[in-house]
């Protein structure tokens, strides 16, 4: 047998897995409330000291909660899975939603009466102060309107604090936080006062000193803590454990690690305090097993399942991080997703193969927890250890959607073209979705935007205006012009340039806005070089610094270039104007947004007109009827319009049904079937993919173009966490036969449903699209039925997958072994499938806190089998 299973999991962790599996995530006021009493006491100070000073309220005052059956402590929050917010960045979202917040589509939080009373009197202070506020303000009208007509979202950062880092744990473990205020202090004494940042310098390192002096005392609060209950505790193995937690607390992170347990110990402060700084999204562990390994390798007394129970242990205290973002942003990263990447396997720096016992013992811990966080990747070579490869794949066969794979062939050499050094390349990380970086020495705002290729090139059909009319591109020929292919792509390509630039503005805004208002100096000791440099991370101090904005939406544009290609300037059995019209009426389908799929209003002079324009300044929850929706937006139009004039409104769409014939209706649908039954994506057809090559490759050319304020480069990334979906609901009718509205494709992956030539073919496709210029990460998802990677035939199948796609220099593949007829059983009874653990995108999540939409367009992705 080659596949050795997994073992059960010990007492302790099933129960402190069920506490997580049923926990309700709540909204608490804690943090919000201390970082505003801070804020209040230190007007007037530099921006970096009165960060310093809330981190020193909140680590000082955050409650303190121990768990039963904990091991390893230090909560983000009082109840299970709950969070704290962060209203400096953004607070009038959670206002507008402390009504349905609960009960909204994705992503539910509680939030109390009381707590909400609370929060209403801290947000009051902050208006006008935060950093999303200050970002909206560098942004001119024509970027603010981009992003109003769904061609891009900026990034976490706009309305959150920064993440997507990984900072410097091993140096913790090594020398602990009271090395590295030595380190802090010894560079202030080196302080040049003619130097004339000196004083901007010394205020960094004075804040630094207070951000570590206060973490000391948070985690000599869990000292503190633990012996109390350990003096009133009757059962005495408990008794004993408290006593050693506290033993553990007061000695680290205070001081470096002498043993596996502290070290482990030291990790979760850590993890835990740049959570509380700013829970910034996805704050990676990054390569755990590389710093890990010394520890458990040098203790001689600990057992290899207390070793085990450990790392159990910390990988269900990951779950314990969360956050929550308004209504929509929720929908984009449904499943209560933070992203924190956690990574074994790989290279050295100088080439060799890195695994160790550490990376197998988290193999196992990610089969004894099996709950969404980590997001747990392993990196592949052409040396991994082929027992390494199989035991991935073994634990992919469970069916939660990890390991994430990543290829050290590609991500290497693409992170060399950014300018790092062989060294540093090879001993990426990877962060958040599917993001490479050198660990502790990049600032590399990954997951800057969300950016709608498919909707440009929907733009780009219909000559710069959106779909209400709008001119919101630059004028370039609409698609019935297009007389050429070279007509299609200078269109195509006039609009990316222009939209690449607004994004661009935007997210140098948000940049600039964290720099003045919100820079982190607990975050920013753990990044080289700020120290050295006397910088926080926002001020351009680490050494590689990136923005990083991700396309979907390219696999889409690619095959509805390929469409027009073959069927008006190759086969020429369609015109232009045929595939437009089809497009325009949604190829004759019951609703169309062709013809604009909402309310109409009709007026006196018998025209109508779509609502959406009204309906955007309409304030709407999600407890408001359809007939009270439409009554505001008939108040606002009659107040715009005159209210001499008459009016009916048509809550049903104008679709095809009542504004084409029969005739027109099936003539519209036969040139979907046939556009719908061209060649595409993900069947190892070069003409066909080289198109999409051609169209990702427009958009991350464009990209790498630009700087960034902290002195870095932009690059591309190609992922849409769970975006392709909510975003889909922008992008009319497409070339391609797709209908309007309906989800795009996900990342790099075909569409759905149509890779229909096996694995080997479909990976093939993916890795026709110069990944190695995506740099910022690419987004591949598999699904097989658990039938074809069944015993060790399946097994080897499975390993030679992933072999042949990174052997053809593919960047990322990640897997859902599951059948169709499961997912539907648990979409129809998810009282059943409470644990139930999928991939979405570069994270997994219980399948049932996803929103149908979602969980429809993970069914839908192709089944593939040998």
């Amino acid at each position: 047998m080659i596949a050795k299973g997994f073992t059960e999991p010990t007492a302790r962790i099933k129960a402190l897995k069920a506490e997580v599996v049923n926990a309700v995530p709540e909204v608490e006021p804690y943090r919000a409330v201390l970082i505003t009493e801070s804020y209040k006491e230190t007007e007037g100070m530099p921006a970096v000291m009165r960060r310093a000073k809330a981190n020193e309220k909140i680590f000082n005052n955050l409650p303190v909660v121990i768990r039963d059956n904990e091991l390893i402590v230090g909560a983000l929050s009082v109840k299970p899975r709950s969070t704290n917010l962060c209203p400096e960045f953004s607070f009038d979202w959670v206002e507008k939603e402390f009504k349905t917040m609960a009960t909204r589509m994705c992503d539910p939080f509680v939030i109390t009466e009381e707590t909400a009373d609370i929060l209403h009197e801290v947000f009051k202070y902050w208006k006008g102060k935060t950093t999303s506020e200050l970002a909206t303000s560098y942004m001119s009208q024509d970027c603010l309107d981009c992003q109003a007509g769904g061609v891009f979202t900026v990034g976490n950062y706009y309305f959150g604090g920064i993440g997507h880092v990984c900072v410097d744990y091993g140096k913790v473990l090594k020398i602990g936080f009271k090395g590295v205020i030595a380190e802090v202090v010894e560079a202030m004494n080196k302080l040049d006062v003619n130097d004339p940042e000196y004083l901007q310098k010394r205020a960094f390192y004075e804040a630094v000193i207070i951000s570590y002096n206060a973490a000391i005392n948070f985690a000599k609060r869990y000292s503190k803590k633990a012996a109390e209950m350990a003096a009133t505790c009757t059962d005495p193995v408990r008794k004993a454990e408290l006593l050693q937690i506290s033993k553990n607390c007061d000695r680290v992170p205070e001081n470096g690690a002498t043993n596996f347990y502290e070290a482990c110990q030291s990790f979760w402060f850590v993890q835990a305090l740049v959570q509380i700084e700013a829970n910034g999204h996805s704050i990676s562990p990054g390569r755990f097993d590389q710093y890990m390994w010394p520890y458990l390798e040098a203790d001689k007394s600990i057992s290899k399942e207390f070793a085990q129970e450990l790392l159990d242990c910390l990988f269900v205290l990951l779950n314990h991080v969360n956050k929550t973002r308004d209504d929509v942003s929720d929908q984009a990263f449904a499943g209560y997703a933070v992203f924190q990447n956690f990574g074994v396997g790989g290279q050295t720096e100088d080439g060799l193969d890195a695994t160790n016992p550490v990376s197998y013992m988290c193999m196992d811990a990610a089969a004894h927890v099996r709950l969404p966080a980590p997001s747990f990747s392993v990196r592949i070579h052409n040396q991994t250890p082929d027992e390494f490869l199989l035991r991935a794949c073994e634990l992919s066969r469970l069916g939660t959607g990890v390991p994430a794979m990543y290829n050290d062939e590609a991500i290497i050499p693409a992170l060399c073209n950014r300018g790092l050094t062989l060294a540093d390349a090879r001993n990426y990380c990877i962060i958040g979705c599917v993001e490479p970086q050198c660990p502790h020495k990049t600032d590399g705002w990954h997951d800057a935007a969300f950016f709608n290729v498919a909707k440009v090139f929907d733009i780009a059909i219909h000559g710069g205006k959106n779909r209400d009319g709008k001119q919101l591109g630059p004028v370039t020929k609409p698609m019935p012009e297009w007389k050429s292919m070279d007509d299609l792509y200078e269109a195509y390509e006039t609009q990316i340039e222009y939209f690449v630039s607004k994004l661009v503005e935007a997210d140098n805004a948000v940049d600039i806005a964290h720099k003045e208002r919100a820079p982190l100096p607990f975050m920013s000791a753990l990044v080289d070089d700020c120290i050295g440099r006397g910088k926080t991370v926002m001020e351009g101090g680490a050494i590689y610094n990136f923005t990083g904005p991700q396309a979907f939406g390219n696999v889409d544009t690619g095959d509805a270039i390929y469409c027009i290609k073959k069927h008006v300037f190759e086969d020429k059995d369609l015109t232009m104007q045929q595939i437009y019209d089809a497009m325009e009426h949604n190829f004759g389908a019951e609703l169309g947004a062709g013809c604009y799929d909402g309310p109409f209003v009709r007026l006196s002079t018998d025209s109508a007109e779509p609502a959406a324009a009204a309906m955007e300044s309409v304030s709407v929850s999600s407890e408001d009827s359809m007939e009270s929706i439409i009554n505001a937006v008939v108040q606002k139009i009659l107040a715009e319009k005159g209210s001499n004039l008459s009016m009916s409104v048509d809550t049903k769409s104008a679709a095809c049904g009542s504004c084409c014939s029969d005739s027109q209706r099936a003539e519209y649908d036969r040139i979907r079937h046939i556009l719908d039954a061209t060649p595409c994506f993900g069947n190892d057809i070069d003409e066909v993919d080289m198109c999409a090559r051609k169209a990702t490759q427009v958009y991350s050319h464009e990209v790498e173009k630009y700087k960034n304020p902290r002195g870095g480069q932009y690059q591309a990334g190609c992922y849409p966490v769970s975006a392709n979906v909510l975003f889909g609901k922008d992008v009319q009718a497409l070339p391609d036969g797709r209908y309007s509205n309906a989800p795009l494709a996900d990342g790099v992956s075909p569409r759905q449903g149509h890779d229909v030539k096996g694995p080997t073919a479909a990976g093939n496709s993916v890795a026709k699209l110069d990944q190695l210029n995506i740099s910022n990460g690419t987004l591949y998802n598999q699904k097989f039925l658990p039938s074809a990677v069944a015993g060790d035939q399946g097994l080897l199948n499975f390993a030679a997958v992933v072999r042949n796609y990174f052997d053809k220099k593919g960047m990322h593949v990640q897997f859902n072994v599951i059948d169709k007829e499961t997912l539907l059983d648990a979409q129809a009874h998810p009282e059943n499938y409470k644990d139930l653990v999928v991939r979405v995108a570069g994270y997994s999540a219980h399948w049932t806190v996803l929103a149908k939409e979602v969980q429809d367009d993970i069914i839908a992705r192709t089944e593939q089998s040998f």
